[in-house]
């Protein structure tokens, strides 16, 4: 029985081997980065025979020390996981980027914090009494949907004539625009700074038109939108503030709308379409200019070389021969053509 036990204890150990390692050399350990140095020598024949099973037991060995030196430093259970207090790194490791600074809390934090109100966490499941089941509380098929109702009940003290799904779609548009509005206030509040009102956005040296724009902005900024603001003396109008459009008048001057229906009438009962006289003559001076454009076109390159080596071989000298020619053909005969 006892040799039994010893058999299955000394499986176990060789499986599960032990927390102590033996170092001629202790390791340089940084526990706040989880960095282990190894300044030992590496033995090249048990290096050469097995690089495999070498690295592995290296690497558990070194691995297991830097987690006895992690398992002294202080510990502290949260949520039912125990956390070590790493210290201050002594390694300096570059890195790409800044380290990311600390978001900033928002007025509801801050509030929180001074009155001691923790976040609770919300379930993601809850009961919809509609259809007597268990939902989840956002998304697709959430429980106590309000935009699928096709029938709401008028309250007793609201006014009959008013539209229930329009009042709740307003509602919601007011809620989405009120915390968008706090959003923006909180990184206006974080980063210290004015956020810029509707309008021109201020520059250190405004230009005269820039000026003049944001007087004519200033004027037209009022419940009268500028019709009953006083003018200072000589005041110049202002410019490029846009005109207001002008429509035909519905009653009077009825002769004017009559000949304009008339030749409306007319362009359409007319056996030839008409013809502008300015867009066919632009089309004309269009297709002559690329009818010359064509013409003064430079040859292609790979024409241009040929053409060069024909010139070259007609000047090229012939030697003397005989048969009376200057050249190695005789003197008096045609080249004979190619048989068809």
């Amino acid at each position: 029985m006892a040799n039994t036990i010893e058999n299955i204890l000394a499986e176990k150990g060789q499986k599960f081997k032990s927390i102590e390692v033996e170092k001629d050399l202790e390791l340089e350990i940084d526990e706040g980065n989880l960095l282990a140095v190894d300044t030992n020598p590496i033995d090249i024949k048990i290096f050469r025979t097995n690089k495999e099973k070498f690295l592995s037991e290296l690497a558990r060995d070194n691995t297991q020390l830097l987690l006895n030196r992690i398992w002294e430093l202080p510990t502290h259970r949260k949520e039912d996981v125990i956390l070590a207090k790493l210290p201050e790194p002594k390694t300096i490791i570059p890195r790409e980027k800044p380290v990311p600074k600390e978001k900033a809390a928002t007025k509801w934090e801050k509030y929180a914090a001074l009155k001691g109100i923790q976040k609770s966490k919300k379930s993601r499941m809850v009961w919809d009494e509609t259809h007597q089941e268990y939902r989840p509380r956002w998304g697709y098929k959430r429980a106590n949907d309000d935009t699928k109702d096709w029938l709401i009940e008028v309250p007793g003290n609201a006014d009959p004539y008013e539209d229930q799904f329009e009042k709740r779609l307003k509602a919601k548009k007011e809620r989405t625009a009120k915390n968008e509005l706090q959003r923006l206030c909180n990184i206006a509040r974080n980063s210290k700074g004015k956020v810029p009102g509707v309008g021109l956005t201020p520059t250190e040296a405004p230009s005269k038109d820039h000026v003049s724009k944001a007087l004519a902005l200033a004027k037209s900024s009022d419940a009268s939108l500028g019709k009953f603001t006083d003018k200072l003396p000589k005041e110049k109008a202002p410019k490029n503030m846009g005109k207001k459009r002008k429509f035909e008048p519905n009653t009077g001057q009825t002769k004017i709308e009559i000949g304009r229906q008339l030749d409306i009438l007319g362009s359409i009962h007319k056996k030839r379409p008409a013809i502008d006289v300015t867009k066919a003559t632009n089309k004309m001076i269009d297709a002559k200019q690329r009818g010359k454009n064509q013409k003064t076109k430079l040859p292609r390159q790979n024409k241009g070389r040929k053409s060069e080596k024909k010139t070259a071989k007609s000047t090229k000298k012939r030697g003397g021969g005989g048969m009376g020619g200057s050249g190695g053909k005789p003197a008096g005969r045609k080249p004979m053509g190619k048989r068809k």
